[in-house]
Parts: structure tokens; sequence; C-alpha cells
């Protein structure tokens, strides 16, 4: 996904038909992609702006089968994810998704509660469990029940006079942006035309029959030929109707939007080995080991404005630190914040009940299904929507399912046993770390690093350090990243502005204290001379990040939605 791949795929959408057009670059979209060209059609992906610009960068980072969807008796939900869990970690990510402990911490209560608890829940990982075990994918070891003094030894942040014990059990994390990239690529690989800052902004029509779609790229406008056009844009899906323009309610389906805040703080913060999963009265709280960081999310409440930036208001920042201060032997602060995302869910909106306040109790968004819809409001169109990121290859297979009735003739998916970039060989390359950091001349540790991001794909970054050495070199701001790494995410990873780079290909943006501030300059001077920019595009760039991170820090001092969004650039 180099710029002169983005050229000659420009190219094909003005001159081919293809068998599928696919609107929406987040991880449905984009597994749909990977589906649709592994079964032989030709396709094309199409974005409005980056790869996983949307929900699909904001994630909790877990791929998992969703416990608490137990206790809503999502019995196929909670088997299917599971499924999906193991088949990532095993066979077709294994480089980008791996196991990571979680504590279900038992609070002190009086002896018959404690008891009742300690049952409770130990009965749901144990189905949670058996439920990985039938997939015949488990992935993942099996929990264990720890006493009080055993969970503190593994959690040692963990109040003393506030827990009892606790269950320890495991799911998946990943880089949610990275993953939804190696799709990208995975199905470009497989000759798939994918081409980012192409808004779609119609749908051609042959009366009532989608035939097309009409595309924006830069000054151009694009009508690109399709036998089937699938909408795969999440919380967007409502926006549809205006590319048809028909009435939403002719879409056969209404997307909620649900936000929901992280908060990463320095490992050095908290003192654990593993995560922690706490109830909260309108969901739960998941904190979670990030590297050299924590992972702390989310909340769940509804957003009704603009749908392309979400923000975090103060009083969701102090609501998620209000929720784990119980737990902590010393409550965190807003001092220890490091970085703060808001994204949104698309939540089904078959079960829309009447809000309540935000961050009390109710029975809305925190209490919808996580299940997918695939309906065709028009012939020719098809559109996904609902679901969650762990399940987004059942949703993709589902949804290239139903074009391929138009189709005819079209293969079975053949996902569920097609590994991605980087996947295949990854854990014979990790065994042989040693010998790959000696003959490039860089510590076993930078190797790891590549290994865990880039999996067998490591070599080309590494290629790129043996061509000019000051690659080789953190980037400026960001020690856990190399100046490599933004010259590939330039040259083969589809980034085409600096805050591609600094939100998604590397995660600077939300794991420094200055939020990519002092990244910024030396990231725009790499990115350059692969795309080509004069002096004062880059400077540009800079500046433009610069304000979009003050923006959001002055967001993040409001009280509520409005007032944020109302002083964000």
């Amino acid at each position: 996904m180099s710029p002169a791949r983005r050229a000659a795929d420009l190219e094909r959408l003005r001159t081919e038909k293809f068998d599928v057009v696919i609107i929406g670059g987040g991880v449905t979209g984009a597994g749909a992609a990977v589906d649709a060209a592994a079964r032989g059609l030709s396709v094309a992906l199409v974005e409005a702006r980056d790869l996983a610009i949307g929900t699909s960068s904001r994630s909790s980072k877990l791929i998992h089968g969703g416990l608490r969807y137990l206790e809503q008796l999502e019995f196929g939900l909670v088997h299917e994810a599971l499924k999906e869990r193991g088949l990532l970690a095993t066979k077709l990510a294994p480089h980008l998704v791996r196991p990571v402990p979680i504590l279900v911490p038992l609070l002190k209560q009086s002896v018959p509660r404690r008891i009742f608890h300690r049952a409770y829940y130990g009965l749901g990982v144990a189905v949670y469990d058996a439920f990985a075990s039938v997939t015949g994918q488990r992935g993942m070891p099996l929990h264990r029940h720890l006493s009080r003094t055993a969970a503190r030894r593994l959690f040692p942040s963990l109040r003393e006079d506030a827990v009892a014990g606790a269950i320890r059990y495991y799911d998946g994390q990943v880089d949610d942006a990275r993953l939804v990239v190696t799709l990208a690529r995975t199905a470009a690989s497989m000759g798939a035309c994918v081409l980012t800052g192409a808004p779609a902004v119609a749908l051609i029509r042959d009366a009532r029959e989608v035939t097309g779609v009409r595309v924006r790229a830069g000054q151009e406008i694009i009508d690109v030929a399709a036998r089937t056009v699938i909408a795969a844009t999440g919380v967007w899906s409502d926006s549809v109707s205006a590319l048809l323009g028909e009435p939403a309610e002719h879409l056969g389906l209404r997307v909620r939007a649900s936000k929901g805040v992280h908060l990463v703080v320095p490992r050095s913060a908290i003192s654990g080995e593993a995560g922690l999963i706490l109830r909260t009265p309108s969901s739960v709280l998941f904190v979670i080991p990030w590297g050299g960081h924590w992972i702390i999310g989310t909340t769940d409440t509804d957003w009704k404005l603009d749908r392309d930036e979400p923000v975090a208001t103060a009083r969701d920042v102090e609501y998620l630190l209000e929720q784990l201060a119980p737990v902590l032997d010393r409550p965190l602060t807003m001092a220890d914040i490091e970085g703060v995302y808001a994204g949104l869910r698309p939540l089904l909106a078959v079960e829309a009940r009447t809000r309540r306040a935000p961050h009390t109790v109710d029975e809305t968004t925190s209490a919808l299904s996580r299940t997918h819809a695939v309906v065709e409001p028009m012939l020719g169109l098809m559109l996904v929507a609902g679901g969650k990121y762990t399940t987004y290859r059942v949703m993709a297979a589902d949804v290239v399912d139903r074009a391929a009735r138009r189709l005819g003739s079209v293969p079975a998916s053949p996902t569920a046993e097609l590994p991605l970039l980087g996947a295949d060989g990854y854990h014979a390359q990790w065994n042989q770390r040693a010998e790959l950091a000696r003959r490039h001349g860089v510590p076993v540790g930078v190797v790891e690093h590549l290994l865990e991001r880039y999996g067998t794909l490591t070599p080309a970054v590494l290629g790129l350090i043996d061509s000019d050495p000051a690659l080789g070199r953190p980037l400026a701001g960001a020690p856990e990243y190399l100046a490599a790494e933004v010259v590939y995410a330039v040259t083969a990873e589809g980034a085409r502005h600096l805050d591609d780079v600094l939100y998604r290909r590397l995660r600077v943006a939300i794991e420094t204290t200055h939020r990519g501030v002092d990244s910024a300059a030396h990231a725009a001077s790499l990115m350059a001379g692969p795309l080509g920019w004069s002096d004062a595009e880059r400077d540009a760039q800079v500046q433009s990040y610069l304000a979009r991170i003050e923006g959001e820090r002055r967001s993040q001092k409001m009280p509520d939605d409005e007032s944020a969004v109302a002083v964000r650039p």
C-alpha cells in the first residue's frame, strides 16, 4: 500500500468494473475485502479518511468473547466470539493477538455474599472456558481461583481491605488499528484495490438497483462501477440513506452510537501483572496492561452529536477514576493520565429506550445486543451493521455471502483458514529472533518489538534500517518506536497524514504525556520524502496535528459533550 500502489488503484477505479465495492475501512470493511478477495472476486475498498479511523482504533484493545454477555444469556454470541478469538490467536493473527491475564476481584463482604459471588463468578468463568474449549480453538489458558494473598501477589495495587480473593481468566489483546491495517494489506496482496481519503458521495442507481459508487478522490470525482456494493460504515450506517437519497427508515435498520472513553496511564502508576475487570453502575470497567502502560475503560453513554469526532469530557475522565478508586491502594489522579481517547460503538437500535442521566444505571446502550445484521435495502446494496470487533470475520463472511447470491458461483468463505500477512511462520521467526537481530545488527529487544507488530514482515522494516542506519534510532519523543516504522507506515501501510501515523500506525498520540507533540516534527520530516511533501506541506501537517491535540486537551476539561465539541477545532 505504497504511494505508487495508490496511483495504480486510482486508475483501476476509473477503468474497472468490480464484483464488489466496499464502503468503509474499519475492521468489518477490511475484513469483507479479505473475504471477497479470497473467494476470487474483484474488490475495491474505499474509505473517506483513514483505515480504522473510527471505532476500529478506539476500542479496549481486547479480542474477547464478552464475559458479561453470559449474564444477558447471549450464549450464541459468546460462543461465536470465543471461536473467533481462538482462530485469531492461533492461526489468523498470532503476531497481533496474544493472551492477557485478567482478574475478577472478589470484594470483601459478608461470608454468605462472599461465597455466593465466588460461586457465581466462578461459574460464569467456567462456562466461558467451556465454550472456548468446545470451539476447538482455545488459544488461551484456563481460569484459576486465587486467594486474597495470591491475588495481591499478582496485582499488588489491589487494596488489601477491599478484596477477599479473585478469579484469573484469559482473553486476547490486540492493537486494533494495526489489525485493520493488516487486513487491508492482506486484501491488497490478493488483488483488492484499497483507497483511503476517498469518500463515497453518492450511490449510482439504475432505477431500483445500485450499480456503483461515486467517489471523491482529491479534486476528482470517479464513478466506480460495481456488480454489488457493501456498506460497512459502522456508526455512520444511517448516513447511507443520504447516499441513496432515501429516508433512513428505508434501510431496514438503525444504528445507535454509544460513546466509550478510555484512559491511558503509565505502567508505573499501578503495580500489577494482570488486568482487572470490575462491575460499574452502567457496564464493566477494564484495566488492561498495554506494554509500558495501562488502558482503563470504558464509559457507555449515548452520543447524538457529530459522529466523526467523539470527544471525552472531564466528567468521563472523572467517572473512570471514581470507579477504579475503591479497589486501588493509591487512587489515580488526573496527573497520572498520559492519554485519553473516545470511540463510538455501533449498536443496533431495535431495542431503543429513553435515556436517563449519563453514568447511571439504565437499560439502554449497555443492554443492547452486540449481534449484527445484514440487510439489502435495495438491489445490489448490502448493509452490515452492529456486532463487535472480535466477530468481524463472521460479519464479513455473512455480508459477502449475501452479495454472492447476486454474483453466482462464488466459493464459500475460506478466511477461517487464511493467515493474515505476517502470521505465516511467525512462531518460527520468533524462535529465530536472536539470529535475526545479529544479522541486522540491532538489539534483540528491537526485533521482539517489531515481531509483535509486523510478524514475519519484520525483515522489511529491518531492511529500511540496513539502507539507512539513522532509521534504527527512536522516534523523537517516543522511545518505544523506531524512525523506520514511520517510513514503513508511509511506504507500505497507506499512511498519508501525520495523524495517520501518530494515532493509528503508531500509538504515540495516546501513549505519551505530550500526546505526540514532541514527535510531530521528526515524524513529518520522515514522511515528507516518500510522500513528496514540500516544506510548506510538511509544516502544515505539523501545525494541523498540534491544533488537533490542543483541541482535545481543551475538550477534556469541559463538563459535557456539547461544550466539549464546541471547543474542539
